[in-house]
């Protein structure tokens, strides 16, 4: 197996455990929390069925974040995922996918948020024809200058905005209970099981609203405490988001009733609107502003650690590969993850809805490779038996397949909805855009290594 680079060795470990569990709470919910209770329940038509597939998407997760917990102890790495699967299927594989989180996965995902946090502050101040996507570009600016900053910086605006956030939540819950005649009298409770494709949609909804997760494998390396810290931080913040989900669908159903819910676009909003009036209605669109900056901002955060790993693997791109350890921040990658972010921000002004042209371009590739990641844990358990891994995945290897199923599924169903909307081309071409430049790079890499030995030679 190939060692961890010396640059990755020499990260300081400054993060503070709080901090992470902010950071990966803060990834993780996001607008969809606000959007996505009502679909579950007016698709599952039971209310009681509905928190069962909560519950569900929920073990599901922890099933996947044991998984990342094994992966992040056994092998701590700024470069998180692409660090796995590059131990675990070589350098060539994991350049692709570092180059389609840098180009799909990660950059689309800020991208989307953006979209979601420019609507809403167009609707403040508004710049014409394009405002959303102005405010977008602005939002990755500033908060690009903000992790450049360095970890101090960035991870203490996240904690203040993931307790924002999380207020916000809280306002949901307390205003679901508030209601003095409660509509719960009018919910189903496990009248009637959903069928089988009901379950499947319900899930893909479900699991999108939990996802992001996965994002903890890139502040391993920057954790205080070491490996057994980061099991106790993955699994303190899935059950901190179990929680919360839970209990914010338990107040949408008890203050709308599952018919309120299921026919409400902006359920949340309509609940407060009911039990404190226009002015908390509106006050809710700014805790969803605020939901999808913590997400950006947390994004950002983590996903300029994959090009870093990808310039300390190939002599081509090394200055992605510098870290600045007096900020415990890598510069040229933030800035590389900015200019491609704002350059898919532009394209998805070409589109009628920026927001869901982005969700079409990057879900496919994210589950694709996230199952991929899953495939990791097994193989390297076969292939490296020789690292010591501080925590393995308990009932080993039922979990990690169940978490490969969930995602394989999750992937075709992305990929069966991206092709319904002709979005799956753009996706596809960008990824054999990588397979030009992997090829490209390897020859560079070669004149390179000739030079040198050129240098030496003479």
């Amino acid at each position: 197996m190939t060692p961890d680079h010396s640059s990755h060795a020499k990260m300081l470990r400054l993060l503070q455990p709080f901090s992470a569990i902010a950071l990966i709470v803060g990834i993780v919910i996001g607008a969809g929390i606000f959007k996505t209770p009502s679909l579950v329940a007016s698709i599952s038509g039971d209310a009681g069925w509905a928190l069962v597939l909560w519950v569900a998407g929920a073990l599901i997760s922890i099933a996947g974040a044991l998984c990342y917990a094994e992966l992040c102890t056994a092998y701590p790495n700024a470069g998180g995922d692409y660090h796995f699967l590059r131990r675990a299927f070589g350098r060539d594989f994991s350049f692709i996918y570092g180059w389609s989180r840098a180009t799909i996965i990660n950059t689309g995902s800020i991208a989307l948020l953006a979209f979601v946090f420019g609507d809403y502050m167009s609707t403040l101040v508004n710049w014409g024809a394009y405002s959303s996507a102005i405010w977008a570009i602005l939002i990755v600016v500033v908060l690009t200058a903000v992790n450049i900053l360095g970890i101090h910086a960035s991870s203490r605006i996240q904690t203040w905005l993931t307790v924002t956030e999380i207020v916000g939540l809280l306002a949901v819950i307390v205003a679901g209970f508030w209601m003095d005649a409660p509509a719960s009298g009018a919910l189903n409770w496990f009248v009637q099981a959903p069928a089988p494709a009901q379950w499947g949609l319900c899930l893909v909804f479900v699991l999108l609203t939990f996802g992001g997760w996965n994002e903890a494998a890139y502040i391993s390396a920057e954790l205080k405490g070491g490996p057994r810290t980061m099991v106790w931080v993955i699994l303190a913040s899935m059950l901190v988001l179990t929680a919360i989900y839970l209990l914010v669908n338990l107040a949408l159903l008890w203050g709308l009733g599952l018919s309120g819910l299921s026919q409400s676009k902006t359920a949340a909003a309509d609940l407060l609107g009911l039990a404190w009036g226009p002015w908390a209605q509106k006050a809710l669109g700014l805790f969803v502003a605020i939901a999808a900056l913590t997400s950006i901002n947390a994004t950002m955060f983590v996903g300029a650690r994959t090009n870093f790993a990808v310039g300390s693997d190939w002599k081509a791109l090394h200055r992605l590969g510098q870290w600045q350890l007096n900020i415990g921040s890598p510069k040229q990658a933030l800035v590389l993850q900015a200019l491609i972010s704002m350059g898919l921000i532009a394209l998805g002004t070409q589109e009628a809805d920026g927001f869901s042209a982005m969700v079409e371009f990057t879900a496919p590739v994210f589950w694709g490779f996230l199952f991929l990641v899953g495939l990791s844990l097994i193989w390297l358990r076969q292939t490296d038996r020789l690292t010591e891994r501080p925590f393995k995945v308990p009932l080993y290897p039922l979990l990690p397949l169940v978490f490969c199923a969930a995602c394989a599924w999750l992937t075709y169903s992305s990929v069966t909805y991206a092709i319904s909307q002709k979005a799956i081309h753009v996706s596809m071409w960008l990824i054999a855009s990588g397979i030009l430049a992997l090829l490209i790079l390897r020859i560079r890499e070669k004149s390179i290594d000739n030079l040198q030995h050129g240098k030496l030679n003479a």
